[in-house]
């Protein structure tokens, strides 16, 4: 299909018949404003809402209309949906022609916007046709022809009456709602998981060229013509494995130290009462808005003095991650705190330790708190690259899997790379998925079932 055309003699035959495009447009204007006008008049609003179209929309929901998704549909979709085929336009001249994967994406996302626009505007046509208590054919008047029927609405004699019969159910409208939610959230993730599908397929591209060699660099087409495992299986031949296991020694451990470290320090902040308690507090929130990056030269100086820079960097990015952990302790404390301290004195009186405490009492109660630590501790240093390209340099056996994929990006590396880099993006994706996976439904079930009863 050639959407430079569809789209492209649109266009041309809204820039040729400008002037009658724009008579037509100033009649819409005119004939929303006024027929809208004379509506909110009918329904006892300010009418001077009718001019501004967000206020008109918003107003509108009072009425018998949508106020937000009027508002979407009226100005936001249709302005995306003209934005990306205006795109294909861009992209053609950019390209000097030819087929591109782009123009299909970029006519489907306009064209889903526009229909998404006219679906929301079916809706609010129905339920503005229902509060007037109007019939089928105005209905389907104001479906086609809107600033029309919408004067004619507005110039009518008859009151305004919001009807209840022939209103749409609470099961209905609830039905509507999700769906509508629902396909807003579908497209969101078919837009936000397009560049991770491109990477994906391009790992498993194993196209050769003329002379027999593989093609390593990026080509245009986003499927691949032919398929393989030939990317992952020279990943693991290179300096990837290193780097990779690199990156998981670090993450495991700084996991496992920090989340012990954070929740003592919670603990301990949330229990015990002694003197600069809460200048401690302050004095470690305030010293936490500092970005890090401020530290990074003193930081690299410590570190190369310690040898624990380019070769052994591993132990380096350990030390620092783990470092500073107690300073995390806010969002812990806050959840030990909703957890009585009765709990505590009982425990006490039965002869547990402080230890025994935390770690057989508080904790099974806290078990959403102790993931969310574990995922935030494992995952930040798992995709760190600015500290790790700063201390990690030089030596490819110091590099974690951020700072080795990064090499393979360079204008010297790229054209022989860029495949395998895509199947390496792949693979360092696979754990945290996975570990966020693996512990989503412990996190759900310690948030419904771990409540303290009293």
């Amino acid at each position: 299909m050639n959407y430079y055309a569809i789209v492209n003699n649109t266009l041309e035959f809204i820039k040729e018949n400008a002037l009658i495009v724009g008579i037509i447009a100033a009649f819409c204007v005119v004939a929303i404003t006024v027929g809208m006008w004379k509506v909110f008049q009918k329904a006892g609003k300010h009418p001077w809402m009718a001019v501004i179209p967000f206020a008109r929309d918003y107003t509108l929901t009072e009425i018998g209309s949508t106020g937000l998704i009027g508002v979407l549909a009226y100005v936001i979709l249709p302005i995306l949906g003209i934005i990306n085929l205006n795109g294909i336009r861009y992209f053609y001249d950019l390209n000097k022609g030819a087929s591109k994967p782009i123009y299909a994406i970029l006519f489907v996302l306009g064209t889903i916007f526009l229909a998404i626009a006219l679906f929301f505007h079916v809706l609010s046509s129905i339920k503005l046709s229902n509060a007037f208590e109007k019939g089928t054919g105005f209905l389907i008047g104001l479906i086609l022809l809107p600033p029309v029927f919408l004067l004619i609405l507005g110039l009518d004699q008859s009151k305004y009456v919001r009807s209840v019969s022939t209103s749409l159910g609470l099961k209905a409208s609830r039905a509507i709602s999700n769906t509508l939610i629902h396909i807003v959230l579908v497209i969101m993730a078919i837009i936000w998981l397009v560049p991770f599908v491109c990477i994906v397929l391009q790992s498993f591209r194993t196209e050769t060229k003329p002379d027999g060699t593989m093609i390593t660099w990026i080509v245009p087409d986003v499927f691949p013509k032919k398929w393989g495992l030939d990317n992952y299986i020279n990943l693991f031949k290179s300096d990837f494995v290193d780097w990779y296991l690199n990156t998981f020694i670090i993450a495991a451990v700084v996991a496992l130290l920090q989340t012990f470290i954070v929740l003592c320090m919670s603990y301990t902040l949330s229990r015990f009462r002694f003197k600069l308690r809460k200048g401690l507090m302050q004095f470690m929130l305030i010293l936490g808005m500092f970005p890090g990056m401020l530290t990074m030269i003193i930081l690299y100086r410590v570190l190369k003095d310690l040898g624990l820079t380019e070769a052994h960097a591993v132990p380096g990015l350990i030390l620092v991650y783990v470092a500073s952990s107690g300073m995390g302790y806010y969002i812990s404390k806050g959840f030990f705190d909703t957890i009585p301290k009765t709990l505590d004195e009982a425990a006490r009186v039965d002869g547990a330790t402080r230890a025994q405490v935390l770690f057989k009492i508080i904790l099974p109660l806290a078990k959403p708190i102790v993931i969310y630590t574990v995922l935030t501790a494992f995952m930040a240093p798992w995709g760190d690259f600015v500290f790790a390209r700063y201390i990690a340099f030089g030596d490819s056996s110091g590099m974690n899997a951020a700072v080795g994929l990064w090499k393979w990006l360079t204008q010297d590396m790229i054209n022989l790379r860029y495949t395998m880099f895509c199947a390496g993006g792949v693979l360092v994706a696979i754990p945290v998925a996975v570990l966020f996976m693996c512990l989503q439904k412990y996190y759900v079930e310690g948030v419904t079932g771990g409540a303290v009863k009293g």
